[in-house]
């Protein structure tokens, strides 16, 4: 249960980066994260390494809801006491978001939900903290705090209802 997993990392030109990991229990996983954000989950034979047997195909909001899965949570609740009715959800920008290609300014999403969109997850990396200024695109996914009434209306005020 101590030991470390040391996963490999090799860069694939013109593709994206491929990672490995050997569990303790011998078993070869790979993980191909391709440059426009696709994901293969891949699952190797174990008598020959080079033999991909299956791999799942993952887009970019499945890969981030199974990285969720298997990342234990890094907060432990409060026990000060006091209930606190809070969550955390990851809302996506799509084509059809009437706030694809506007600022974050333009939702005025706290004023109007309570909620707060505390960090944007773009292909090229996370953007802790957004500014007013910042400018959505479409496949960003949107992490939102606030209660569960909060995050539904953030939910809803950036599908465009």
């Amino acid at each position: 249960m101590d030991s470390q997993a040391h996963p490999t990392r090799t860069t694939l030109p013109g593709i994206g980066t491929r990672y490995d990991l050997v569990t303790d229990d011998g078993k070869h996983i790979s993980l191909v994260a391709h440059e426009d954000g696709r994901r293969f989950l891949g699952f190797h034979d174990p008598d020959d390494d080079d033999n991909c047997t299956n791999s799942v195909p993952l887009d970019p909001a499945e890969a981030s809801a199974l990285a969720q899965l298997l990342v234990p949570a890094p907060i432990t609740p409060l026990h000060s006491g006091i209930e606190i009715d809070l969550i955390t959800e990851q809302i996506p920008i799509t084509a059809r978001s009437p706030y694809s290609g506007r600022t974050l300014g333009d939702t005025q999403a706290r004023s109007r939900t309570g909620a707060s969109i505390v960090a944007v997850l773009r292909r090229t990396g996370a953007v802790p903290s957004p500014t007013p200024a910042f400018r959505f695109a479409t496949g960003d996914t949107l992490v939102v705090v606030g209660t569960r009434e909060g995050v539904g209306a953030v939910a809803d005020l950036i599908a465009g209802g």
